[in-house]
């Protein structure tokens, strides 16, 4: 029965990514933008989560230097986050069908002499972002805008029909995955090879697998995963960033980051905090274009709602 069950939630994805590929471009972005604000009335618990996280951490946001957001109110914020995050889902449909490639065509490469100078140390290199703007077009975009492939890491899904399926459209685009299962051994693999590894390091962990830091002035657990990559095999950190413009995408490379090496405790925390710093700066200057539903602070020591 589960087989069928499968194989029905397959079909019905299929169909539904295909219609939405067939669209007129410009008629795909208004159903986007409506799909997400959709997705707000109908996932009322999403978007409290949200409207809490942003009102939270809008005072922090708002004393920050990058900050020119002019969205006066947390559910101001939440909105526009929605509209973004059913743009993108629309996005991904057309991508996955082979009907986006206007839309890498027109996504701008910002700040590639940093790739360029990390590729340069003939080693593997870590592409470090989050869940921001369309971060599956950055991925699947690499191989057009950069000239190699890219290894991701992704959960696979329950559903094994749906996996395969998923996991062939991003093969189309020369991009390989790495599930999380192994992932450790997979991703060391990858970077011996000189390969390039994409990391979304953003959401919360387990204790045991990280450090507690300040992310948007309140305490969160951030994963160890980049540190540790870093300092077993010497490669360079590359953070990337992605967020829409108005009318196309930006992809954001930024200079290596630079680790301190200290295996203490309190040396973990600083190098966990130096790409935890990176990500907050993004969000700061692009609140809109991050992924505020999922609970980022859980357990670290503030009640989640």
């Amino acid at each position: 029965m589960k087989r069928v069950v499968w194989l029905l939630q397959t079909a019905v994805f299929y169909c539904f990514t295909w219609l939405v590929a067939l669209m007129p471009e410009r008629m795909s972005e208004r159903v986007g933008t409506g799909l997400g604000l959709l997705m707000r009335r109908v996932l009322g618990k999403r978007r409290r989560i949200a409207e809490d996280n942003i009102a939270r951490t809008l005072v922090y946001m708002r004393s920050q230097p990058g900050w020119n957001c002019t969205i006066p109110d947390a559910e101001g914020i939440a909105r526009e986050t929605f509209r973004n995050i059913g743009r993108a889902l629309v996005e991904v449909c057309r991508l996955y069908h082979g009907h986006g490639v206007a839309l890498i065509n027109r996504t701008e490469l910002r700040g590639k002499e940093h790739y360029d100078a990390a590729r340069s140390k003939g080693k593997g290199m870590i592409l470090l972002t989050a869940h921001c703007g369309n971060w599956e077009l950055m991925a699947l975009s690499h191989a057009q805008l950069l000239g190699s492939t890219m290894s991701v890491v992704a959960r696979r899904q329950n559903n094994p029909y749906l996996n395969a399926m998923v996991e062939k459209m991003r093969m189309s685009y020369d991009n390989r995955v790495i599930y999380k299962d192994n992932a450790l051994k997979n991703m060391l693999s990858v970077l011996r090879q000189q390969g390039t590894v994409g990391l979304l390091v953003d959401q919360a962990v387990f204790p045991e697998e990280g450090c507690l830091i300040s992310f948007l002035g309140r305490p969160a657990w951030a994963s160890k995963a980049p540190v540790l990559l870093a300092r077993k095999t010497g490669i360079p950190v590359v953070p990337a960033f992605i967020h829409y413009t108005g009318d196309h995408y930006l992809i954001d490379l930024f200079p290596e980051l630079v680790f301190s090496g200290d295996k203490s405790e309190e040396g973990w925390r600083a190098d966990v905090q130096i790409y935890s710093s990176a990500i907050e700066r993004f969000i700061i200057q692009h609140p809109t274009s991050w992924y505020w539903v999922h609970r980022r602070w859980k357990r670290a020591g503030e009640p989640a709602t």
